[in-house]
C-alpha cells in the first residue's frame, strides 16, 4: 500500500508549533508523534473504543485484532493472555509479533464525521504471571468498576499468565474529517 493513500507521511521535526496552540491540531503534519497530545487523540486514547491492531501472522498473511488497550503517556499497551482459567491456548498474535513486531493501530469512532487515530510502531512483548497492570486499568475503563472487579477476581489464579504487548508510537496520524482530512481529500488544512 502506498503511504500516501491515507496519510501524508512527511515530517517536520523542527516545527515549533505547540499542540496547545488553537490552530496546532489542525496544522501539525501527519506522522508527528505529538499529535497524541491533541484533544481528539486524548479523547480516543481514553475511550472505550477497542484498538484495532494490524500485524503480519506467522503464515505471512495480514491480520487485524480488536483489543482493549491502555495509553501510559508513552506506550500503547495491549495485554493478552498466555494462559488463564478461561483461556484454551495462548493468543496467536504473541508468536506472530515476536517474529514480526511492526504494527499499525487504529482507534476510530463510528459517528459522522468520524475521528481516526492511527499509530505505527514496533511491539515489544514481555510475559508475566498474573494480570498485567494496564490490563486491569483497561478492564475498569471498558467494563466499569463493578463488572471489572468480578472479572479481575476470576483472573486472580496461579494459572494466569499474560503477555504485555507495548508499542511506542513512531508515526501518528489523526483525521477528523473537518480540518484533518485523508490526503486524497485535501489533507491537513492550514488556518485561514
Amino acid at each position: 500500500m502506498n503511504n500516501n493513500d491515507n496519510h501524508n507521511d512527511s515530517r517536520n521535526d523542527n516545527d515549533s508549533r505547540n499542540v496547545n496552540d488553537d490552530d496546532a491540531p489542525a496544522t501539525l503534519p501527519q506522522g508527528r508523534v505529538d499529535l497524541l497530545q491533541t484533544p481528539i487523540a486524548q479523547q480516543l486514547l481514553t475511550s472505550t473504543i477497542p484498538a484495532r491492531v494490524a500485524f503480519t501472522a506467522a503464515d505471512g498473511t495480514p491480520r487485524i485484532v480488536p483489543t482493549w488497550f491502555h495509553w501510559t503517556g508513552t506506550e500503547l499497551v495491549m495485554p493478552t493472555f498466555v494462559s488463564a482459567p478461561h483461556v484454551r491456548h495462548a493468543a496467536a498474535r504473541i508468536a506472530a509479533l515476536k517474529s514480526r513486531p511492526d504494527v499499525a493501530i487504529t482507534i476510530d469512532t463510528d459517528q459522522s464525521p468520524p475521528h481516526v487515530l492511527t499509530v505505527r510502531g514496533r511491539a515489544t512483548i514481555t510475559e508475566q504471571p498474573g494480570v498485567v497492570a494496564e490490563y486491569a486499568l483497561a478492564a475498569r475503563r471498558f467494563l466499569g468498576d463493578d463488572a471489572a472487579a468480578g472479572y479481575l477476581a476470576m483472573l486472580d489464579d496461579p494459572s494466569t499468565v499474560m503477555a504485555r504487548i507495548a508499542v511506542v508510537p513512531t508515526w501518528v496520524g489523526l483525521i477528523d474529517f473537518q480540518t484533518r482530512m485523508p490526503s486524497a481529500l485535501g489533507g491537513v488544512s492550514e488556518p485561514a
